[in-house]
């Protein structure tokens, strides 16, 4: 009769493991409710800069912790799409209760609405990304950037999309030094941080010129 010997640490760890994605799935799911609540709270109740700089940039925050700190991609696809969804849905579901309307509170419209999901849903992805300590590090944290400054450029230069003149230079000089930090802190050695750094410039740079050519019609898309 063969002796099989088991080793529980295998279990045992195997079950960390297994609490730890339950953990993080709950934490994804509460943390993406009291976003969305304190969004529609603070939506039209504070300062003016406060509402700016909460929509949209605390949720994609709450989108890069929930991506970066997922076990693995499926988790980070999951857990990412169950906490912006669970804002969305507060959020929306707050402002209802108040009397507001819906779109208001994030993205401005339905569609603005669907683009802030998929925005939230993809830099969550890249935040996962960010982990690998190789090249794609670099891209990917540079992505993060370019996406938080490209968004800033646009909703800064009057005429682009999302123009609005408010937002500068206060919020817009917050949001811009915050994207800058972020990405010197997503890499870990100085090498990493120049290349992030510079391929955050060189993509924020291609959407500005993008948007540019958007808005003056050289780009005939329709929207």
């Amino acid at each position: 009769m063969n002796n099989t010997t088991i080793d529980y640490a295998d279990f045992a760890e195997y079950d960390r493991r297994q609490r730890a994605i339950e953990r993080h799935l709950l934490a994804a799911f509460l943390g993406g409710l009291a976003v969305g609540l304190l969004g529609a709270l603070v939506s039209g109740a504070g300062p003016g800069w406060l509402g700016q700089i909460y929509d949209p940039y605390a949720y994609l925050a709450l989108s890069l912790a929930v991506g970066a700190s997922a076990s693995g991609l499926s988790w980070a696809l999951l857990t990412t799409f169950l906490a912006a969804v669970s804002t969305l849905v507060a959020a929306m579901g707050a402002s209802a209760l108040r009397g507001q309307d819906a779109f208001d509170i994030i993205g401005g419209s339905a569609a603005g609405l669907n683009w802030t999901l998929v925005l939230l849903v993809a830099l969550g992805l890249l935040a996962h990304f960010t982990r690998r300590q190789d090249g794609w590090g670099d891209v990917a944290a540079g992505a993060v950037g370019a996406a938080l400054i490209a968004d800033v450029v646009d909703r800064s230069t009057p005429g682009f999309i999302d123009s609005e003149q408010s937002f500068w230079p206060g919020p817009a000089m917050v949001v811009g030094l915050a994207s800058v930090v972020l990405v010197v802190l997503l890499r870990r050695n100085t090498r990493g941080r120049v290349r992030a750094l510079a391929l955050s410039a060189v993509f924020a740079g291609l959407f500005t010129v993008g948007l540019a050519a958007f808005v003056a019609g050289w780009i005939p898309l329709a929207v």
